[in-house]
């Protein structure tokens, strides 16, 4: 394994966050220079144009609309971007210039002060992360979420003290390039297939999920969902001997398990009850599970119980993630936009205790079969709109299911359906299984548009 030089001059591929985030630190180290640091992308947008002439103005040179570095230029580290797919020619060609290629991720391990605490998994990795950092903060000990749910990384890293708490969501994209990343505590919430369309394949996708625990050794701490069939395959395997290993189980095979409808966590430090189920403000059986492993990730690194329970009883359901809107009439309208796979959508079917549910689906598909989403949607569903790139497709599978369903142009036109249909009872449920990129920025303008076409259909019928 060669260590990284993190001294010498850097090539950035990409422009989004975490590009920006890699530049901003490259400027900053001691005694370097704006010619020490180029940007390259393979694109050449006018977004890509604006922010490249903001990074110009600070005399970073920004290369657009390239396949390779160039054959003339010479550097000691490349950082690529977690869009950019490893088939990518960009990224083909920095893998075969013999230069340590890394992601963002691994970089802000690198120059963090503060342990890492990560969290991955196909589905629940937004909120576990936030949890965490909330436990932890309720507790009274510095900590900040960062990596693939807000701030970059990086930029967290640079800020946070030796005795702060980095905690990372950590994406298969930017875990695919680590070398030494070695969380204090690795979590592995589940694996469903998810972003075939980047990995190629469901073994490459895994086994880059499971790299959060490949560093790890004695005195660090490896926390797995066992209820879920992907992550407990990977558990002999991937989990290496040196680490503590804690599994997480709802439904009572975990040393984080329930018992009798009470969190409970078996450790070293003997058995802590926490809250009840009921308790918990976010829904939902996934995330009950997603608590438990957040509890232990928490008390592993030294937060006391009354704190974890007085975290968990305060922690309300984060933006685009079974996010209630608003109730129009008796129907209640549920943001749930990060779901962008169907495994996301089945978690979320489960949230309502039974009420009748008209559920959106649609956007970009990843090269997921959506016949299992479809299977659910006949049972848990009253209707279900399909929109987007990948209404056809959804479409199909319903038809072939049995579920009810009509189609709709695109998101906007599926939420007015949803609406014309709807009665007292009924949950309109945003959980679209597909990414957004057919319509939108990312899954956070497509919340945020239905949020804002609620709140207007909430307004209109006051």
């Amino acid at each position: 394994m060669t260590h990284p030089n993190l001294s010498g001059r850097i090539a950035v591929l990409g422009l989004g966050r975490s590009g920006e985030a890699v530049v901003d630190w490259a400027l900053a180290r001691p005694g370097m220079s704006p010619d020490d640091v180029v940007v390259f992308a393979e694109h050449d947008t006018p977004a890509l144009q604006a922010a490249a002439d903001v990074l110009r103005r600070r005399d970073v040179r920004v290369e657009l609309g390239v396949s390779h570095l160039g054959d003339d230029e010479a550097f000691d580290l490349i950082v690529s971007s977690p869009g950019i797919a490893p088939h990518r020619p960009l990224l083909e060609h920095a893998l075969g210039t013999g230069v340590p290629v890394i992601s963002e991720l691994e970089l802000a391990f690198q120059v963090s002060k503060a342990p890492v605490i990560a969290v991955t998994g196909t589905n629940g990795k937004t909120t576990t992360t936030a949890l965490i950092a909330h436990l932890l903060r309720t507790a009274g000990l510095e900590a900040e979420a960062g990596g693939n749910i807000g701030r970059p990384a990086l930029g967290v890293a640079r800020e946070l003290p030796a005795d702060g708490f980095l905690v990372a969501e950590c994406s298969s994209f930017q875990l695919a390039l680590t070398l030494e990343f070695k969380p204090k505590v690795a979590v592995l919430l589940n694996v469903t297939p998810d972003h075939l369309d980047w990995h190629g394949t469901m073994f490459a996708y895994v086994g880059d999920k499971v790299r959060i625990f490949a560093n790890q050794d004695q005195g660090d701490v490896a926390i797995v969902d066992v209820d879920d069939p992907g992550s407990a395959a990977v558990v002999a395997v991937a989990v290496p001997g040196g680490a503590s290993l804690v599994t997480v189980s709802a439904e009572g095979r975990g040393a984080a398990r329930v018992e009798d409808g009470m969190l409970v966590v078996l450790g070293a430090h003997g058995r802590t009850e926490l809250v009840r189920v009921d308790e918990l403000l976010v829904r939902g059986a996934h995330n009950v599970s997603n608590a438990l492993a957040a509890s232990a990730a928490s008390l592993a690194v030294g937060a006391p119980a009354e704190s974890v329970r007085q975290g968990l009883r305060t922690f309300a359901p984060i933006e685009h993630r079974l996010e209630p809107v608003a109730t129009v009439g008796g129907v209640r309208f549920v943001n749930d936009s990060k779901a962008t796979n169907p495994d996301a959508v089945l978690k979320a079917l489960t949230a309502f205790d039974g009420s009748p549910v008209i559920v959106l689906l649609g956007g970009r598909n990843k090269g997921i079969d959506f016949a299992q989403l479809a299977g659910a949607c006949a049972e848990h569903c009253r209707l279900c709109i399909a929109y987007g790139e990948a209404g056809e497709a959804l479409a199909a599978s319903l038809e072939e299911a049995g579920a009810p369903y009509v189609t709709a142009h695109g998101m906007s036109d599926a939420l007015a359906a949803a609406i014309e249909v709807s009665e007292a009872g009924d949950v309109v449920l945003l959980s679209p299984a597909c990414a957004s990129f057919d319509e939108f920025s990312g899954f956070e303008e497509r919340g945020t548009v239905f949020s804002a076409a609620v709140l207007a259909h909430a307004e209109a019928a006051r």
